[in-house]
């Protein structure tokens, strides 16, 4: 029983210890809310300004926890149409300084401002006149002095209890350069199909495709004209194995669908010898073929059907299943 309560105590206190690190937390990016809608606000707008005009890169910088904070920023920003790579400081000054072009604008991170190794990056910004932005918590440290634009994160306490692990700060750096980031995004107009472009790989790049070009077109849909008897619609939709069978009108337009619940509900012993229109349920639902494979996704799992018809100008031009986007590995 002791060994048992021991064990409870040990429970409870972890889970007391990561309730104050999320408190801690919570509160840095509060204040950090705060700060943009004040003291922070003209400088965030001024550093989107000048990366937005910018026609180089962005250099992000830094070592340490910032520096692995620097790396996710300048990945965020890149994958989001702002050209950014992340440069360690260490290594500027032993040859990584000849990756800065004269357009590009170095994003330094340092949350005390006073990071040696950063020296050698401000001391190459001043000299070819590349616009220098720091992100730092210390006002009148030698980084921010020299900066052209400062992004002064507000003071905030460490999660850590010694106040020496970089935990809410590193959080607060994280939080400010994503809001950099999908702040440029949107001030380029930066869509859905233009982030596809740079993301064509896994479950992201698979689900940004368009219907268009999952779909099943030309014979493979399953179709067959109004008038049709039952016999010939349930063969179409047995041969061709999506569960369905739709039903184009004189014009070709979809007017309606025969599904495996339509069957059941109107299974009889004339049930072969009765027209489509009898059967099938009118104006089914559709999608377009500009459809987002990821949206087409959450219509299905939303409306519990499996397969849909894609439709332009009324006319369908394919069919999408539930299992191609299993295929796809999306769903």
């Amino acid at each position: 029983m002791e060994r048992q309560r021991s064990g409870e105590t040990e429970a409870g206190d972890a889970l007391a210890s990561a309730l104050r690190t999320l408190s801690s937390e919570t509160a840095g990016l509060a204040a950090l809310g705060r700060a943009l809608e004040d003291e922070l606000a003209a400088s965030f707008v001024a550093v989107v300004a000048l990366i937005r005009r910018a026609t180089g890169r962005v250099v992000v910088t830094g070592v340490g926890k910032s520096g692995h904070v620097g790396v996710k920023i300048a990945s965020t920003l890149a994958s989001t149409g702002t050209p950014a790579f992340f440069m360690h400081a260490a290594e500027a000054s032993h040859g990584d300084l000849g990756m800065v072009g004269k357009d590009d604008v170095i994003l330094a991170l340092s949350w005390s401002g006073e990071t040696a190794e950063l020296r050698a990056i401000v001391e190459f910004a001043g000299r070819f006149r590349n616009p220098l932005v720091a992100m730092t918590a210390n006002a009148e440290s030698s980084l921010a002095r020299q900066a052209d634009h400062v992004l002064l994160l507000p003071r905030a306490d460490e999660a850590c209890p010694h106040g020496l692990a970089p935990t809410t700060s590193a959080l607060m750096q994280l939080a400010l350069g994503d809001a950099l980031a999908i702040a440029l995004l949107e001030a380029r107009g930066f869509t859905a199909q233009d982030f596809r472009l740079y993301h064509p790989g896994g479950k992201l790049g698979a689900s940004l495709h368009f219907v268009t070009h999952v779909m099943h077109a030309g014979a493979a849909m399953p179709l067959v004209p109004a008038g049709t008897v039952m016999a010939a619609a349930i063969a179409e939709m047995t041969a061709k194995r999506f569960g369905c069978v739709g039903v184009a009108d004189g014009e070709g337009r979809l007017v309606g669908i025969v599904t495996d619940g339509d069957l059941r509900r109107h299974i009889g012993p004339d049930l072969l010898e009765r027209p489509v229109e009898a059967v099938m349920t009118r104006d089914p639902k559709t999608i377009p073929p500009d459809m987002l494979v990821g949206t087409a996704i959450d219509l299905l799992n939303t409306t519990r059907i499996t397969a849909f018809f894609v439709v332009e100008n009324r006319r369908p031009i394919g069919i999408l299943h539930m299992h191609d986007l299993l295929r796809l590995g999306v769903a």
